[in-house]
């Protein structure tokens, strides 16, 4: 019986195993990467606007970490954060947090977008990140950047390309949970809703 008990436990162990191992780091070149990426989406996009949105996209992730006190792979994390064992670092406090910073630079030739993906099953927790686009244009031909994935090394790659989510637009997906939500609980790894407008 005690055998029947450990074997059971087999794919938990080899779940949480998996979250902790370490996190990958972020190659040397990334930033210059990032940049090139970033301005390949338009001809319109200004060369250095593409550099300082790659520069902060790579390293301001590294400071949330530490604000965060991120020890751990994402969703460990989240159970530490959604139990109050850490300040922040649900992947809503990194998109925020990325975006905000970004928005303080006042790019000219780039537009931000933010996005939610698995909003549409119950099975998954929600998960929100930014998109960086050319100026006027949409977040489909924009650039995921997700500091959260990799707990502050950033993933980043054209939305249409990110083989892990299908993103939707962040206000698409709160209107569809105001249709739905009628008395039900809120769950605390997803991003609030804010008040109807």
């Amino acid at each position: 019986m005690k055998s029947l008990k450990r074997l059971a436990c087999l794919p938990l162990l080899a779940f949480l195993a998996a979250c902790a191992a370490p996190v990958p780091q972020q190659a040397p070149d990334e930033v210059a990467r990032l940049a090139r990426g970033i301005a390949a989406l338009s001809g319109e996009i200004d060369p250095q606007e593409a550099r300082r949105a790659a520069d902060i996209a790579i390293n301001y992730p590294m400071v949330l970490r530490a604000r965060y006190q991120v020890e751990d792979r994402a969703l460990i994390h989240n159970m530490k954060v959604n139990a109050g064992r850490k300040p922040r670092g649900l992947c809503w406090h990194w998109a925020q947090d990325l975006q905000d910073r970004l928005a303080g630079e006042g790019f000219q030739t780039l537009t931000l977008h933010r996005a939610i993906a698995n909003a549409h099953t119950r099975l998954l927790i929600d998960h929100s990140t930014v998109i960086i686009s050319a100026r006027g244009d949409t977040m489909e031909q924009g650039m995921v950047l997700d500091p959260w994935r990799f707990g502050g090394v950033l993933y980043w790659a054209p939305t249409r390309e990110d083989e892990k989510y299908d993103w939707v637009p962040r206000q698409e997906v709160f209107a569809m949970k105001r249709a739905r939500s009628a008395g039900r609980g809120h769950d605390p790894s997803s991003e609030p809703l804010p008040a109807a407008p």
